[in-house]
């Protein structure tokens, strides 16, 4: 029985996904678990598996093209069952649905329908006139009628017409139906105009080439005088999702950063511990990020600070207040920044905030994530400590009122007894909405959370 594959919605707010690459091409057989195309969001890439045997029988789309959610996108079946019911245009459908009626009286009743759709008035369309009949069957179908050869009276193009183009494969897709003006030649299934098609049309035709002179010698290049070695290259998706976002926070905010130090020698003890002796209760892997993160959300639960587990909403007007802590993660990908939230983290113990925090950050850097994961955040911990980073100004994440900066543990120095002592310093830098809060509540978080840090032993102890 042929089977339907659908392009999934991966998150509640993604609407539409870019198919990347094809692993699977018509006629080809899969079995179960094979990887039939890639597609991706604005965020994220992913695989889809498929879950029936046997042969692909129809490819819908091409790569690149942006695919609406639970749009057919492929049909998976026996060699030679029929698909035209899955087809999302419509345009396989077409000759099926029409062969009952042809089957029933063909000549008189082409000739009653050609007689009665000469006599309804004709649509405009540009320079075409084209009947209502013919019209709406190349609306349901995506028939490309930049190329059709009208046989009506008075040049009108009529349903016979678009018919041809149908059987002809002359067809833009369902993708590139929004953009297409006539004239792109299709190199997609059975002839389809696709979204790359559209591409290459406005791409600026090459200039011909002039032949060089053969002997001319290349010019020599003068070191130090001006010249523009530049290229541009188009931002990807994610990238533009990024600098909107960016963009938005520092122009809608007035945002202000407050930096602290605190002792970091009792939370490197306490690493060196599970480091050492933490295997055999599954906290070996456990990382100082961790530790700060398990620190952090329960500073956020106290109620004194309600103010920075938070979204600012109503264009300012409106705080929304978090009954549990859903930690922001900032994690660097290859692909760009991402932020995936640890729901509930203040309720987690370290090794469950752990081994989450590991999952969401291996399935950004896979580009595997739910767009879920991504969103629903009360504040966030941005970690560059990593990278030698000893201060720097993060950047709030709206509706977030307030984000932690992370920085490098170095080296502090201070007087004990008399004497000039060396100990562990790490940096913490927080940005916070200005609108949401004042100076001093934010800064007593800052006071809280570094002497929490400072007492982890105890704080681990206490639950």
């Amino acid at each position: 029985m042929a089977t339907p594959v659908i392009m999934p919605r991966q998150g509640q707010s993604v609407e539409s996904c870019i198919i990347t690459k094809w692993n699977k091409q018509v006629g080809d057989s899969v079995a179960v678990g094979d990887i039939l195309f890639s597609y991706e969001t604005d965020k994220a890439a992913f695989d889809e598996e498929a879950k029936e045997a046997g042969t692909v029988l129809a490819i819908f789309f091409n790569e690149g093209d942006d695919v609406p959610c639970l749009t057919n996108v492929m049909v998976i079946g026996n060699s030679g069952e029929s698909f035209a019911e899955f087809d999302p245009s419509g345009a396989s459908a077409a000759p099926a649905e029409a062969a009952p009626a042809a089957e029933a009286a063909p000549a008189a009743t082409e000739a009653a329908e050609a007689a009665e759709e000469i006599a309804q008035p004709a649509v405009v369309v540009g320079d075409m006139h084209i009947s209502p009949r013919a019209r709406a069957l190349a609306e349901k179908s995506g028939a490309d009628l930049s190329k059709v050869v009208p046989t009506g009276p008075d040049g009108r193009v009529i349903a016979r017409d678009v018919q041809k183009l149908i059987d002809s494969g002359l067809i833009v897709t369902a993708a590139a139906r929004a953009g297409y003006q006539g004239g792109a030649e299709g190199t997609g299934l059975g002839g389809r105009v696709s979204l790359r098609d559209l591409e290459k049309k406005s791409e600026p035709a090459p200039a011909p080439a002039a032949a060089a002179p053969a002997a001319a010698p290349a010019p020599a290049v003068e070191l130090g005088a001006p010249v523009d070695d530049s290229y541009t290259e188009p931002m990807s998706n994610m990238r533009k999702v990024i600098a909107k976002a960016m963009m938005t926070s520092l122009s809608s905010m007035a945002q202000l950063t407050h930096n602290i130090s605190y002792d970091a020698t009792e939370v490197q003890a306490a690493r060196k511990l599970f480091k050492e002796k933490g295997e055999k209760f599954g906290m070996e892997k456990i990382s100082i990020n961790d530790i700060i993160m398990y620190v952090v959300a329960r500073t956020l639960a106290m109620p004194e600070h309600k103010a920075l587990n938070a979204n600012l909403i109503d264009d300012g007007k409106t705080m929304k207040y978090f009954r549990g802590v859903h930690l922001g993660m900032a994690v660097d990908t290859e692909r760009g920044l991402m932020v995936p939230t640890i729901f509930n983290a203040d309720k987690m113990t370290l090794k469950q905030l752990s081994a989450t925090a590991k999952k969401l950050a291996k399935e950004c850097k896979e580009g595997k994530i739910s767009p879920d994961y991504l969103r629903g955040a009360s504040f966030t911990v941005s970690n560059i400590g990593s990278l030698g980073i000893e201060s720097f100004t993060p950047v709030v994440n709206p509706p977030q009122t307030g984000i932690l900066g992370v920085c490098a543990i170095t080296n502090g120095v201070r007087v004990e007894g008399g004497e000039i002592k060396v100990y562990p310093k790490m940096n913490l830098s927080l940005s916070y909405d200005h609108r949401a809060m004042d100076g001093t509540p934010a800064s007593k978080f800052l006071v809280d959370l570094k002497n929490n840090l400072e007492a982890f032993t105890l704080m681990l102890a206490q639950g």
